[in-house]
């Protein structure tokens, strides 16, 4: 036997047992989607299904088979499930998976309306990299003594950079995506701006080195807050 042909095999093999595991999980939906991962999906992406399908599992082992079983013939429902598992695919890490698949797991419902807000929730998740997630969920609890805890497991993402004239190039390029995270959790409607503004005259004050609107303070939006509840992340006070 050939590598290649030892590859092919191995190939089958993986794409069989996630085959199993989707029928198992998922029923209704699980030939065709395990004909979706042995058509396109590549063979370093096959582990990251494994694991997804894991943990939504997990999820949705504790709904009803027959909740389960009334979303056979819904559409709007099996291309949540499909969309979750192209994600999936491309998912590098646990937080992430775990983050796709509660989503799902929360838009199991036989509310059409719901599942397309799951659906929507996912496709901003997509947007999302992990870093701008953790800053979501810091916006949350904005206060300055606030969710302490959680601030400092993810200080290494927290602690602010400032952008100022003597500062370094690494410090500049470090700076300026900080705050392209939050500019991007801003276009997408999951924080909200409050520029600062000059009390005699009422008008915006600007920084001297970006030239942009000084933001007096950040907080997050109804839709942000979703957000983190769909995903697992909001917090105990919520």
């Amino acid at each position: 036997m050939t590598k290649k042909e030892q590859i092919d095999n191995n190939r089958q093999d993986l794409i069989a047992a996630i085959g199993k595991s989707i029928v198992g999980a998922i029923p209704f939906a699980g030939p065709l989607l395990t004909e979706i991962i042995g058509a396109v999906i590549p063979n370093q992406r096959v582990d990251r299904l494994t694991k997804y399908i894991k943990t939504l599992e997990d999820k949705i082992s504790q709904i009803p088979k027959d909740t389960i079983e009334n979303l056979k013939e819904n559409e709007h429902f099996i291309d949540l499930v499909e969309e979750g598992f192209v994600q999936a695919s491309r998912a590098i890490t646990d937080e992430r998976r775990n983050y796709i698949a509660s989503i799902l797991a929360n838009g199991i419902t036989d509310d059409s309306i719901a599942i397309e807000e799951s659906k929507s929730l996912l496709k901003i998740l997509q947007e999302l990299n992990d870093v701008e997630i953790i800053w979501l969920r810091f916006y949350q609890v904005s206060t300055i003594n606030g969710d302490e805890e959680f601030r400092k497991q993810h200080e290494n993402v927290l602690t602010p950079i400032r952008a100022y004239m003597e500062a370094d190039k690494e410090t500049l390029q470090k700076a300026a995506l900080q705050d392209n995270y939050k500019k991007h959790l801003e276009r997408l409607g999951l924080i909200k701006n409050h520029i600062r503004t000059d009390s005699k005259t009422n008008m915006p004050e600007f920084d001297r080195f970006t030239g942009q609107p000084k933001v007096s303070y950040s907080d997050i939006t109804q839709l942000g807050k979703m957000l983190l509840e769909q995903i697992g992340m909001a917090g105990e006070n919520e």
